[in-house]
């Protein structure tokens, strides 16, 4: 069966890939992620059966659970920008061969449509169901109701692929789920009786009671959502495999105010253009700012995330985020022209340098966003400093270590019929460490010291380590080069 080999030779070019060892430490380390947050969401489902039956003691609590149904896919759809790539289009070993190119792309959005993620939110509907749905419709209840939240599951999946395929092609794109979630606001939050909660909260009693038609309805939109996805992927695939580019020459600023600085700004020009000359990396700067400027704003203007933790998980996210996403490849991306790099004595030194004074400037950004918060009340001016301060030193240090280890090319202009590139096992362990290190300092200081005295010890913990950048990147230069020819030979296999 053709669905078959193509899962086959997927499974063989991983293995056959130089860093396939590594890839499968990473995908151990993922596995058990997984199970912590499954843990995580049981949780929650069974605290939500108790508390909206003790709290809202007029409605069922799988009635209000389903009015907020739309919040639960909004929050699924922004959390699949970080945990889920669209489906790799592998199209080009098979153009000499005879099969239908349909059929390859069916296989790639079948692959896609039960990808592990969409069964994640029935570790929070499963619990949920059997505590607040068997007394009335028993067990079936149960059984109808977890199939139609997977099958929304599924659609979102789909109404995701179809968005984040358009905004890696156009960022102007972003404005569509922008619009469509406004829209949803609006008809949630204007009418005295929302509309939508209404909506959701019928749709979620007809999968509980295994009504056909609702059932029916589900299944329709998933496959109007698959042609449209399937229209769409076969559009950009051949117009990136024909290279129908735009070739309009456009104004490219040479940086040139940065020659003064020697050849660490000739390096702080390389990354510069890096970021914003290249597809995979603007694609990257663009969605992270996106959502950093998303989450301040909600910071700001709404009491979503008034709570203790939720403040000081966006606040952090916000100071970490830019340097966790592009430092997490440090050297790959260079991987691409790394023996140009190697011609010169030390050039590797001041690179590293010239990328930590850059990022550490790009913290200015976020303090920016943060003053409405600052001035809200939200968030204190010492908490935003020492967040900035503990960025720029104990998570820029943990990040930079990663410059060592890094043996990976990452293409700088992949596109949708690109191979997708995975991070390492030891990437993903940085990558988490660098965002919970933060989290676990900030809520242990204040407990154990008070909120100024927390405050003022994760600062002078940041200053400490920003304080000594000159002598931490000399280790991190010094080790990179024993190990050069090691790295060397890792980034010439996977260009």
């Amino acid at each position: 069966m053709l669905f078959n080999e193509l899962r086959k030779h997927h499974r063989l070019a991983a293995k056959r890939h130089p860093m396939y060892e590594k890839n499968r430490f990473g995908k151990f380390f993922m596995y058990f992620m997984s199970v912590f947050w499954a843990g995580y969401l049981i949780f929650f489902g069974t605290t939500f059966a108790f508390t909206f039956a003790e709290g809202i003691p007029n409605m069922e609590p799988y009635h209000v659970l389903n009015s907020g149904l739309i919040f639960v896919l909004a929050l699924d759809f922004l959390s699949r920008f970080s945990f889920q790539k669209t489906p790799t289009q592998e199209v080009k070993p098979y153009l000499l061969l005879p099969i239908k190119k349909s059929r390859i792309q069916d296989f790639l959005l079948i692959r896609s449509g039960v990808d592990p993620f969409n069964f994640l939110w029935l570790f929070m509907f499963v619990p949920f169901a059997i505590i607040t749905v068997t007394k009335y419709y028993g067990v079936m209840g149960v059984i109808t109701y977890s199939l139609g939240i997977y099958l929304l599951m599924v659609l979102n999946n789909y109404w995701y692929l179809f968005c984040r395929t358009l905004i890696n092609e156009k960022l102007y794109w972003i404005g569509l789920p922008l619009v469509v979630y406004a829209l949803i606001g609006v008809a949630t939050f204007l009418p005295k009786e929302s509309i939508v909660d209404n909506l959701t909260m019928d749709l979620g009693e007809g999968y509980i009671e295994g009504n056909v038609l609702f059932f029916a309805g589900t299944l329709v939109a998933i496959a109007a959502a698959w042609f449209i996805n399937k229209w769409l992927l076969s559009k950009l695939a051949y117009s990136e495999l024909n290279k129908v580019e735009d070739t309009k020459v456009k104004h490219v600023s040479d940086y040139s105010f940065l020659e003064k600085y020697g050849e660490i700004g000739e390096y702080l020009r390389l990354e510069l253009k890096m970021l914003f000359r290249n597809k995979r990396c603007k694609t990257s700067l663009r969605m992270i700012a996106i959502i950093v400027v998303f989450f301040s704003l909600m910071l700001s203007f709404s009491g979503a995330y008034d709570g203790t933790f939720m403040k000081s998980f966006v606040s952090i996210y916000a100071f970490v985020a830019f340097g966790m996403v592009i430092l997490t490849q440090i050297m790959s991306f260079e991987g691409n022209y790394i023996d140009g790099l190697m011609t010169r004595k030390e050039s590797i030194f001041n690179l590293l340098k010239a990328k930590y004074y850059f990022y550490s400037l790009g913290v200015i950004i976020p303090n920016i966003l943060m003053i409405p918060a600052m001035i809200m009340g939200k968030i204190s001016v010492l908490d935003a400093l020492s967040f900035s301060f503990v960025a720029i030193g104990p998570i820029y240090f943990i990040l930079f270590q990663l410059a060592v280890y890094n043996n990976k090319t990452v293409p700088l202009n992949e596109g949708v019929t690109g191979r997708q590139a995975s991070g390492t096992g030891f990437q993903t362990i940085v990558s988490f460490t660098s965002f919970g290190l933060p989290m676990l300092l900030n809520f242990g200081l204040k407990s154990a010291f008070g909120e100024t005295a927390g405050a003022f010890i994760l600062l002078g913990i940041g200053l400490g380590f920003t304080l000594t950048a000159h002598i931490w990147i000399k280790n991190v230069y010094v080790r990179f080069m024993k190990r050069r020819y090691k790295n060397m030979e890792g980034f010439r296999d996977t260009k």
